[in-house]
């Protein structure tokens, strides 16, 4: 019984276990949602060619607390057939996150890698909805690379910075 009650309490010399790093959703928001069909009704003819669609991507992260961080994942679809904007989709989605004993240097690609991986389905389905409401076929955005994004950030944050040192 006293080797039970060791293995509850700790690693069997006394010692508390170390508590395990936990990533937690608290909340997640719609912050801001625009959806414009600047040419309705004429934009919802059929077409011979498929439109052009730029898709903008972009995350941040605030500190709330301590150990709570807001993520705000910015998207916006604009689709286009020559110089005719058939419709221009915004969508700034938010989540709350708890962040509990990760190592201080793993903190920036959790916040820009983890946690608006967890953010991009929801966001996703809310911009297929939009566009499906719009009277358009769902816009199915594909997933998107967030490890590629940071790294592609820091990249151009240290070029940034070695031409202000020059």
């Amino acid at each position: 019984m006293a080797d039970d009650n060791e293995k509850k309490a700790g690693n069997g010399n006394g010692n508390a276990t170390q508590q395990q790093p936990t990533l937690n959703v608290l909340a997640q928001y719609v912050k801001d949602l625009s959806f414009e069909s600047p040419g309705a009704p004429n934009s919802l003819r059929g077409r011979d060619k498929a439109p052009g669609i730029a898709i903008n991507v972009n995350v941040n992260a605030n500190p709330l607390s301590e150990k709570q961080f807001d993520v705000i994942l910015s998207l916006t679809a604009k689709a286009t057939v020559d110089k005719d904007v058939l419709f221009n989709v915004e969508l700034v989605y938010g989540g709350v996150f708890n962040i509990d004993g990760f190592p201080q240097e793993h903190m920036l690609p959790i916040l820009f890698i983890e946690c608006p991986r967890l953010l991009f389905p929801f966001a996703r389905q809310i911009i297929a909805d939009a566009t499906r409401n719009g009277g358009f076929p769902p816009l199915m955005l594909d997933p998107i690379d967030f490890a590629q994004m940071f790294q592609q950030k820091l990249a151009e944050d240290q070029a940034a910075a070695k031409v202000q040192v020059s």
